[in-house]
């Protein structure tokens, strides 16, 4: 007889239940062992990164089943939108997506029908077979499913800025994700995240969640940055990645024993 099972806590609970910014990092490198280390950091979140980085199904189950042992909340960000690939994520155990590239209202709607069984939604039934019901050990899921899943979709676009106090309006988001990178590309400051009228996107979006009273979060690696974003209110901030600290800590190395 197995034992009886319940669904994890989702990162809207931990939002919910926070008394102070969350604060994660990303890892990019798709090995199920980075994440590990990563998840046993002491942070509060690791976002799995499936746009930018090499991370199929097979991947993506992997690193779940290697954080799932630490006292972290994992995020997923599919590379796409598409109510295929997010059902498929769901039915790995994935419970807090990250859905990127969200501009219009349209896309928000998207992005929570994908989530949710009907008549909520449009995802497939099909999690029986499947870890997110441990495999139907999990009493009732397909009715409780909803109660632990979290769409937070990204705001990274200077069309998507238009539209943010549109996007938070809508039933079934439960945060927004700001993107500084893709939001200075498409606003000609390519590169220039610190730029004067990124920074003061971001900061409308954060008082546009303040105001609609959703949580939101945003990427910033540097510290005075992450600081700054801190203090102007939000409540998840991602400060780094598994590659990046890999690839200045190898640099720093190189740079103090090899003679130049």
């Amino acid at each position: 007889m197995p034992p009886p099972m319940t669904p994890d806590p989702s990162l809207k609970n931990a939002l919910a239940d926070a008394k102070r910014p969350l604060v994660g990092m990303w890892v990019s490198s798709g090995s199920a062992l980075m994440a590990e280390i990563c998840a046993g950091s002491g942070l509060d979140v690791v976002l799995v990164d499936g746009e930018h980085s090499p991370n199929g199904l097979e991947g993506i189950l992997a690193q779940l089943q290697a954080i799932h042992g630490y006292p972290i909340t994992p995020v997923v960000r599919p590379p796409v939108n598409d109510p295929v690939i997010i059902k498929q994520y769901l039915d790995l155990g994935v419970q807090s997506l990250m859905v990127p590239m969200v501009h219009t209202v349209a896309d928000a709607e998207a992005a929570v029908a994908t989530a949710h069984y009907p008549p909520q939604g449009v995802r497939g039934v099909g999690s029986a077979l499947a870890r997110s019901s441990r495999w139907n050990r999990i009493p009732n899921y397909a009715e409780r499913a909803s109660e632990t899943v979290t769409v937070m979709v990204q705001i990274e676009s200077a069309h998507a800025v238009e539209n943010v106090a549109d996007i938070l309006a809508v039933d079934g988001i439960d945060a927004i994700f700001l993107g500084p990178a893709d939001l200075a590309a498409s606003m000609g400051r390519l590169g220039v995240q610190g730029h004067p009228e990124v920074m003061a996107a971001v900061e409308h979006c954060i008082a546009a969640a303040k105001a609609a009273g959703k949580p939101v979060g945003v990427n910033a690696f540097a510290p005075e940055t992450a600081k700054h974003y801190m203090d102007a209110g939000v409540d998840l901030i991602l400060v780094g990645a598994d590659v990046t600290l890999l690839a200045r800590g190898s640099e720093g190395l190189a740079a103090t024993y090899i003679p130049e």
